[in-house]
């Protein structure tokens, strides 16, 4: 388990936040609530901080103008993109995410593939 602060928001709707180990989140405020996913979009990597919230709970993606529904995670623009929701907890007066732990260190061989794929 990581615990991660989120800060305040001071006015934003949307801002990142970075584990220790280097990983980076956006936090949303969104419908009076704290929302937390990775920064990275599933479909292409945009910074998903830097997206607007619609409809109340509908956070798009700048690059490419997927959406998302920040409750559930669930893509409308196309269903098989999900984000990943971290919970938000108060511990101590202070609101905090569990983001769980860092994945494992890939392989010299996953590096070399994923380095060749995106070379295509």
């Amino acid at each position: 388990m990581t615990l991660i602060p989120l800060g305040e928001a001071k006015g934003r709707s949307g801002w990142t936040v970075r584990a220790r180990d280097g990983r980076e989140f956006a936090v949303f405020q969104a419908a009076g609530r704290i929302y937390v996913t990775d920064n990275r979009c599933p479909h292409n990597g945009g910074p998903l901080a830097d997206g607007w919230i619609r409809d109340e709970c509908v956070l798009v993606c700048p690059w490419h103008r997927f959406r998302f529904d920040l409750r559930s995670g669930q893509c409308a623009t196309l269903p098989r993109y999900q984000l990943r929701l971290y919970p938000v907890i108060e511990q101590n007066g202070t609101l905090v995410a569990d983001v769980g732990d860092p994945p494992p260190p890939k392989s010299l061989a996953e590096r070399l593939r994923a380095y060749a794929r995106s070379q295509r």
